[in-house]
C-alpha cells in the first residue's frame, strides 16, 4: 500500500510530514556542505534557491530551511536584498579557530595517548594507509578529505560530544583555506609525515608529546595560510 494511503488519526499527519521535511531539509544541508567543503561551491558564491531544488530534486522548502540551517553554521550568509551567499572567512578570523583547533587536539592527542583502544589506533592507521595513498596517486583532493576525517576522527575518539560539534563547525568554516594550503605535492609530504608522528605519539602513550605534535601540527598550519594569503595579496611584478 503506498504511503499516502496509510489511514492515520488526524494528529499524526503532521508529525509525518514534519519528519519528511526534516530528513529532506537534513539531505539537502548534507548536499550544500559537500559542494562547499570540495570547493563547487566556493567562497562569495550566490545560491540560486530554485536552481538547486530542480538539481536536488526537491522541492523549495527543504532547500530553504537548509540555507537557514547552514547559516547557523557559519558556512552561508544571508544579505539583505540580495540573497544567499557561501561565506567569506576574513583571514584574521580564520588565524584565529586555528589557535582554538591547536588548544582543542592538544587536549585530544593527551587524551588519545592515555585512553585510545587499539581498535582506535588501527583506524587511524588505517586512516593514514589511505592518505598515503592519496600522496603517491598526487590527489590533492582526496587527500584534503582524508585529512578532515583523520582530524574529526581523533576528536571523535575523545569522547565529548560538545567538543566534537564545535570542532566539525571550526573545520567547515575552515575548508577552503586548508584545500589551498595542500594543494603543492611538497605540502601534501610534509603533512602525512606530521599525521605519523601524531600517531607515533599517542601509541607510544607520550601525553605531553602527542599533545605538543597536535599543537605544532596545526599552528604549522596556521603558518602556512598567513604565507599563502601573504602570497595572495602580493603584487604581480611586470617588465617594462
Amino acid at each position: 500500500m503506498p504511503f499516502e494511503t496509510l489511514d492515520l488519526p488526524d494528529l499524526a499527519q503532521p508529525t509525518i510530514a514534519m519528519l519528511q521535511t526534516s530528513s529532506l531539509t537534513s539531505a539537502v544541508q548534507q548536499a550544500l556542505e559537500r559542494m562547499i567543503t570540495l570547493g563547487e561551491l566556493g567562497p562569495g558564491d550566490k545560491l540560486n534557491e530554485a536552481a538547486l531544488a530542480e538539481r536536488l530534486g526537491v522541492s523549495r522548502g527543504p532547500v530553504r530551511e537548509a540555507f537557514r540551517v547552514l547559516e547557523e553554521a557559519g558556512l552561508l550568509t544571508l544579505k539583505k536584498n540580495r540573497g544567499v551567499f557561501v561565506r567569506q572567512i576574513p583571514l584574521h578570523e580564520a588565524l584565529e579557530i586555528y589557535e582554538l583547533r591547536a588548544m582543542m587536539e592538544a587536549h585530544v592527542g593527551a587524551v588519545l595517548a592515555e585512553a585510545a583502544s587499539e581498535e582506535q589506533l588501527a583506524s587511524l592507521q588505517a586512516m593514514i594507509a589511505s592518505m598515503e595513498e592519496a600522496v603517491q596517486a598526487q590527489d590533492a583532493a582526496l587527500y584534503y578529505r582524508l585529512n578532515v576525517e583523520f582530524h574529526e576522527t581523533l576528536v571523535s575518539f575523545a569522547g565529548n560530544r560538545k567538543m566534537y560539534l564545535l570542532y566539525r563547525r571550526l573545520t567547515r568554516e575552515l575548508g577552503l583555506f586548508r584545500r589551498r594550503n595542500l594543494a603543492a605535492q611538497d605540502l601534501l609530504t610534509g603533512s602525512i609525515q606530521e599525521h605519523r608522528e601524531v600517531l607515533a605519539a599517542i601509541r607510544a602513550r607520550n601525553a605531553a608529546l602527542a599533545a605538543d605534535t597536535l599543537r605544532r601540527h596545526v599552528l604549522q598550519s596556521r603558518e602556512r595560510t598567513a604565507r599563502s594569503q601573504d602570497v595572495a595579496d602580493a603584487p604581480v611584478k611586470t617588465s617594462n
